[in-house]
């Protein structure tokens, strides 16, 4: 049985966590599939939008399972586990399609990292977000000091992140992190998603692109995928190839 599921409806994927025995707590084999799905949403033209989901509503989930990386040396916990997830959620982040988390459960450490790699979130009215990584001795490493600082006012994340304090879904939809709240978050998101389909897919990946440059999330690699994607629609580059293959000089005509 697969830990993290791939369910393609149309055009709508669902990642989904499926650890429920654990809080659907990550290992690095889920961390793996997880990336192997993003690359596989990416590949497929016909996906539209992507939902975020996980099996049982006691927890989204609750960060890193501590077996994955209890025993590993300080070298290796940094070198291959701290960059391995970082790795992942930076995969699914930048993403071309819109992504909708549905936080069905309490969402910490990881759990909450994940979630904040998605472009919007759907929390359930109990469900509350954490940092608890002090209280094994670590800090959070899968974007949780960086990602969610763009995200949350400084003392609200020092709350979480040094003092402990879990944060609400009332107060996390007052401070604009969750987008809505909802019994069903699974349903709620997948409505939202389905609101994709009313619109050009190229324009939402590049008001995504746009976006992310805006606020420093891989700016460089989103600027030049802009240009890109402009100096490719040009007969210019059309000619340069053409030139290039026919072994001639090319004749460029600025349009």
């Amino acid at each position: 049985m697969s830990l993290v599921d791939l369910h393609i409806d149309g055009p709508l994927a669902r990642l989904h966590l499926n650890n429920p025995a654990k809080l659907n707590a990550f290992t690095p084999d889920m961390l793996r599939a997880l990336e192997t799905h993003c690359d596989a949403i990416e590949d497929d033209l016909s996906i539209r939008g992507v939902i975020v989901t996980a099996e049982g509503d006691r927890a989204f989930c609750a960060g890193a399972d501590i077996i994955g990386w209890g025993a590993l040396s300080p070298t290796d916990f940094a070198r291959n586990w701290v960059r391995l997830g970082h790795r992942v959620f930076d995969r699914l982040a930048r993403l071309s399609r819109p992504t909708v988390a549905a936080i069905q459960g309490h969402a910490f450490g990881g759990g909450l990292e994940l979630a904040t790699a998605c472009d919007i979130r759907i929390m359930a009215p109990n469900a509350t977000l954490g940092l608890p990584e002090a209280q094994v001795g670590i800090v959070p490493g899968w974007s949780g000091t960086q990602r969610l600082a763009r995200l949350l006012p400084e003392p609200v994340l020092k709350e979480m992140a040094i003092f402990g304090r879990r944060l609400s879904a009332e107060r996390a939809h007052a401070l604009g992190y969750v987008a809505e709240i909802a019994d069903d978050p699974q349903a709620a998101a997948m409505e939202i998603a389905r609101g994709l389909l009313n619109a050009a897919p190229r324009a939402h990946e590049v008001a995504k692109y746009q976006i992310h440059a805006a606020v420093d999330e891989d700016r460089a690699a989103m600027i030049e995928a802009l240009g890109g994607g402009m100096i490719a629609a040009t007969e210019d580059r059309a000619e340069g190839v053409a030139a290039f293959s026919e072994k001639r000089k090319p004749d460029f005509r600025g349009r």
